[in-house]
């Protein structure tokens, strides 16, 4: 079974790139672009791991992560941030919410897949 990987970007070409390369690496791909459709998506999907944009309409990165962290049946989700907001402080806050790692935009697609398969061990 491969594992699944929800995407939650609202920028469509690095959701186009992300599902294609995650796809070639034989994952399932689900993709949200605001933060409420992640948290419902989330609960229906289930991924494996969530790769999390920070800056989204409706809710943030921050918060998403903040409710899946909330969320019994989602607790033990992955959640890398991937973001433009590479400041300590906003690399601090995310993973004082609980993401797993945190990605700052632009990134290798390479060292990308290397963190999400290391994830998922």
């Amino acid at each position: 079974m491969s594992h699944r990987i929800l995407i939650v970007d609202d920028e469509p070409n690095i959701v186009i790139s992300l599902e294609y390369l995650m796809k070639k690496e034989g994952f399932e791909i689900a993709v949200a672009t605001d933060g409420d459709a992640a948290l419902r998506l989330a609960s229906e999907f289930r991924p494996d791991l969530i790769l999390l944009d920070v800056m989204m309409p409706k809710k943030s990165g921050f918060e998403v992560c903040e409710s899946l962290r909330a969320n019994p049946a989602l607790v033990d989700v992955k959640i890398i941030m991937l973001t433009a907001k590479g400041r300590e402080t906003e690399v601090t806050k995310g993973l004082a919410l609980g993401a797993n790692a945190y990605i700052t935009k632009p990134f290798s697609t390479k060292d990308l897949v290397v963190q999400i398969k290391s994830l998922l061990e």
